[in-house]
């Protein structure tokens, strides 16, 4: 499998563009080319509402905040996949439905299914991205392969 299948529409929207650059640069580690897609005062809330990488629900706000959640959360993979199936633009935002495996040390697999929705501002970058998918069925996945 390639890092990101996509399958889904592929008329360029700001939104959809940043959103494939995200992903891809998550594919390849590109910390810093990832954290350059983002605005000043952009915001990760990946997933949404409170969880093992934002207890109280806030997410993660700003550059420094965006470093933190990629060494807390995206680092820890030894890679990643996205095969995403869906994607609805509109206005300054898209939400890609699709799923990201993340494969982790050890040889152990995880499967997240969610809609992953992108805001970017006037000038391409990312404003927010927020994940919509629970943690519980994304467990339920783990397996060594």
């Amino acid at each position: 499998m390639t890092a990101i299948t996509w399958t889904a529409s592929q008329t360029e929207t700001p939104a959809r563009v940043a959103s494939w650059r995200s992903m891809d640069a998550v594919t390849r580690g590109a910390k810093d080319e990832w954290l350059a897609l983002f605005a000043a005062d952009g915001v990760v809330e990946d997933p949404v509402g409170p969880s093992m990488f934002s207890p109280d629900g806030s997410g993660h706000h700003g550059h420094d905040g965006l470093s933190a959640f990629w060494d807390k959360a995206i680092a820890l993979a030894e890679r990643f996949e996205f095969a995403m199936h869906d994607s609805f633009a509109a206005g300054d935002e898209v939400a890609n439905v699709g799923t990201i495996s993340a494969f982790l040390p050890g040889g152990h697999r995880v499967d997240t299914e969610g809609v992953f929705v992108y805001r970017v501002g006037p000038d391409g970058l990312i404003k927010s991205m927020r994940a919509f998918w629970e943690t519980d069925r994304a467990m339920a996945t783990l397996r060594q392969v």
